[in-house]
């Protein structure tokens, strides 16, 4: 038997949970982050980040430093074992997803394939 605990389904950073608290703040919102996939995009697929008001009853939700990380179900089958994350380099600042389903990217990092 093994003690290792099961991988989440997706995981929110730390640096993307305080991004996502900052926001939150400045709006008076939830720290309550969704992430949904939608067709189109270079690629395919495309990342749709926004701040949400509350958990919906069939919402995977996943919690970092007392922010919430919401999926859909659709969006789940499509990120699932993935990792959000907030980057800030010379290129920008941007969450990112590293989606281990994605088979080709682009350039922009918000459009996959899978």
């Amino acid at each position: 038997m093994s003690d290792l605990a099961p991988s989440p389904a997706i995981a929110l950073t730390p640096s993307a949970a305080a991004r996502v608290a900052a926001i939150a703040g400045k709006q008076g919102k939830p720290p309550i982050l969704r992430l949904s996939v939608e067709g189109g995009g270079c690629s395919g697929f495309q990342y749709r980040f926004g701040l949400s008001d509350a958990v919906a009853a069939d919402d995977l939700a996943v919690e970092t430093d007392g922010v919430t990380l919401v999926v859909d179900d659709m969006s789940l089958d499509l990120v699932r074992g993935g990792t959000v994350d907030f980057v800030d380099n010379l290129g920008g600042q941007a969450f990112k997803v590293d989606n281990p389903n994605a088979t080709a990217g682009c350039g922009c990092g918000t459009s996959f394939s899978v």
